[in-house]
């Protein structure tokens, strides 16, 4: 198997077992959590190619690859489909998971490779965290059997937040990358002009570049509860139980600061299971 080739479900949904989502997913009925695996299965095999380090051409092509075996899910009669891909053909059919949003994580991805992702815009990180983290919530809360409006506006505000927080809790392992999530519009309002990622991260106004991006993520997270606040408990356990999770990590990075050395914020894994005590038992 190739560098670029995509893993083996038992493979990803080992490493899905082991992290702290599977927490989450547990408290699903168990087709639901399937799905999920499934869901949690293909971003694994997509984040992966985008970033290996290799030919940026042999990753796009892998990627290419990837939006192939997705048209062949989506054909009338189910098409010439691996093996490998039985088990999200299955998610699909049962909860409607749409093509669009499998495309457009891949095409996140895409942005990745080819860009590099350098103090892009506002505009085009939000279109980036659209397509990598408001994506595949469309595709989780039709799993988690969400009505489709309500879901939707969930993915939208809960992917962007879990996005952004995702940027401030990974900057210098982004920079190791040579990426450099920040926008441009945020440093330079905190007097940064460089966007080289090391240069960036040493500057002594980085905090005052971070905080927007603190707030829009909070922002999010508020919008985000009002919807829970609307939609049928059962359906919203486990967006809730991530909710908090995320949460607690970006009030961990509020307090830390940018300043260097930044000690990478991790959750406790008593935290991960006192969210699953309060939305899926209690």
């Amino acid at each position: 198997m190739s560098a670029f080739a995509a893993p083996k479900p038992c493979n990803a949904a080992a490493a899905a077992r082991g992290s702290s989502f599977n927490a989450a997913m547990r408290i699903l009925p168990r087709p639901r959590r399937e799905a999920m695996f499934e869901i949690y299965s293909f971003c694994r095999a997509v984040d992966d190619i985008a970033d290996e380090a290799g030919p940026r051409e042999a990753r796009l092509q892998a990627l290419e690859a990837w939006r192939r075996d997705i048209a062949a899910l989506y054909e009338p009669a189910g098409g010439s489909v691996p093996d490998r891909l039985c088990g999200l053909l299955k998610a699909i059919k049962t909860f409607g998971l749409r093509r669009e949003d499998f495309l457009a994580v891949i095409d996140g991805m895409e942005m990745d490779v080819k860009s590099g992702m350098r103090a892009p815009s506002l505009a085009a990180l939000d279109l980036y965290c659209d397509r990598v983290a408001s994506a595949v919530g469309r595709l989780s809360t039709r799993a988690f059997g969400m009505p489709a409006r309500e879901g939707d506006a969930l993915a939208h505000q809960l992917g962007r937040a879990f996005q952004l927080t995702n940027i401030l809790r990974d900057l210098d392992e982004d920079a190791a990358m040579g990426r450099l999530y920040l926008p441009q519009e945020d440093l330079h309002a905190a007097g940064i002009e460089a966007n080289e990622p090391t240069a960036v991260l040493a500057n002594p106004a980085l905090e005052a570049a971070c905080r927007p991006m603190i707030a829009r993520a909070a922002a999010h997270f508020a919008k985000a509860r009002e919807i829970m606040a609307r939609c049928p408990r059962a359906s919203v356990r486990a967006p809730r139980v991530m909710a908090d999770v995320y949460f607690a990590i970006l009030k961990s990075l509020e307090r830390r600061g940018f300043a260097p050395p930044r000690e990478r914020i991790r959750t406790p894994r008593s935290r991960v299971l006192l969210a699953v005590l309060r939305y899926g038992i209690l």
